[in-house]
């Protein structure tokens, strides 16, 4: 069976592809699909995004938290 030649992952390929990695459950495929075809500019810039996002998210939930027991 012939393999079809694969695209540059999308932006959305790109969110995922981090995500998955993030959780440490990137599959095999998409791993080499990102080394070949991928711009390391790219997931470093989304990796960097999903980070601050999520420390953002930790202080959101916190702060909101010790509102509630300061009452």
């Amino acid at each position: 069976m012939p393999e079809t030649p694969e695209k540059k992952p999308t932006l959305s390929q790109v969110i995922m592809s981090v995500l998955a990695a993030m959780f440490g459950v990137q599959s095999d495929n998409v791993r080499r699909r990102d080394f070949t075809h991928g711009n390391p500019l790219a997931f470093i810039i989304v990796g960097i995004v999903l980070c601050i996002l999520f420390v953002l998210m930790i202080y959101g939930v916190v702060s909101w938290v010790m509102a509630g027991v300061g009452k």
